[in-house]
């Protein structure tokens, strides 16, 4: 039996995090975030003071990786972020958490988020979700995020990231952010959490 994957990819700040808990939760599904597994290898690199270049010493730390990890803030600031973006770009990283990452595939099924599911992680996977939005659009809920924490940003700031974030993740050599040939491609820019589940679930 081959079991079922919905993949939701996308750059940051689509959404794809709160869709694809959703869509999991819907179906009683496991979901994998990969852009989580990535942020800890960023972590774990900046507190062992681990250069974000060095490929060999990354890779190493991506194989013995503790992915359960419970400082959910630290993961969510934006230069774990931003270090995230950088380690994700280099290949032998990406070739050590590969094995990990498929091995999530448990019954009954998995809803897989990040930027590479549907290309190259999961490629035979029936249902592929490219999610979009404008960068403006995304910067505005990250902002909105940021406040409801108590934590002082720049809007501009958070667009001129994601704007380098964004070219760094499409232009990568390995496993750039892209549509995957048979994806659905879904603009949130205009659509709310629930509008864009809908859409999903139909599918």
């Amino acid at each position: 039996m081959i079991i079922p994957v919905i993949t939701i990819d996308g750059a940051s700040g689509v959404g794809k995090g709160t869709v694809s808990s959703r869509v999991a939760k819907h179906f009683n599904w496991h979901i994998l975030d990969s852009g989580a597994i990535y942020r800890i290898l960023a972590l774990t690199a900046i507190k062992n003071k681990i250069a974000l270049d060095d490929e060999i010493e990354l890779a190493i730390s991506a194989i013995n990786l503790d992915l359960n990890f419970k400082a959910l803030e630290e993961l969510r600031t934006e230069e774990c972020a931003a270090a995230a973006s950088k380690v994700a770009a280099l290949a032998k990283v990406r070739e050590a958490l590969l094995a990990r990452q498929r091995a999530c595939r448990v019954a009954p099924g998995l809803v897989a988020d990040g930027r590479d599911m549907g290309t190259i992680v999961f490629p035979d996977a029936k249902i592929k979700i490219f999610l979009t939005a404008t960068a403006e659009e995304r910067a505005q809920r990250r902002y909105k995020q940021l406040k409801e924490k108590g934590i002082n940003a720049k809007l501009s700031d958070i667009v001129i990231d994601i704007t380098e974030r964004d070219k760094r993740d499409r232009t990568r050599s390995i496993a750039p952010c892209r549509a995957a040939d048979d994806a659905f491609i879904i603009d949130t820019t205009n659509l709310s959490i629930d509008q864009v589940v809908a859409q999903i679930i139909n599918l």
